[in-house]
């Protein structure tokens, strides 16, 4: 079983960063095989794709309202995934997820073998 499990959310003024972790653990479990990625909930909408990162890093991609403002990275030595979140706006409010999948491909959709709970993020302007 993996666990996953996000931190570093807040709520913080416009144009402020944060940046969200979400360290992983299991057994036989390793970050740099992993494909990983961040999704988001805000009320009343559907989760959507925010970055991910393929196995062993290789490629990264984002979805387009991100727009150069967040940047997704790992440490694969201590299995953490990172994301950095600059400049953030009133739409950026939402729970933030994690989430893990043994493919080496990206994937936008939700086809994820593990999830985290989420941590909130909360923007006023």
């Amino acid at each position: 079983q993996v666990q996953l499990k996000e931190s570093g959310g807040g709520s913080v003024q416009a144009g402020a960063s944060l940046r969200l972790s979400c360290p992983a653990s299991g057994r036989d479990f390793s970050l740099y095989l992993s494909t990983m990625a961040w999704f988001r909930q805000a009320p009343g909408k559907e989760r959507e794709f925010v970055a991910a990162s393929s196995a062993r890093g290789r490629t990264t991609e984002y979805a387009d309202f991100v727009r150069g403002r967040f940047t997704i990275s790992r440490d694969n030595v201590k299995n953490i995934l990172y994301l950095q979140m600059d400049n953030l706006s009133p739409e950026d409010t939402a729970v933030y997820r994690c989430a893990a999948r043994t493919s080496q491909w990206i994937s936008r959709s939700t086809d994820y073998d593990y999830w985290g709970q989420g941590t909130q993020v909360t923007v006023s302007s």
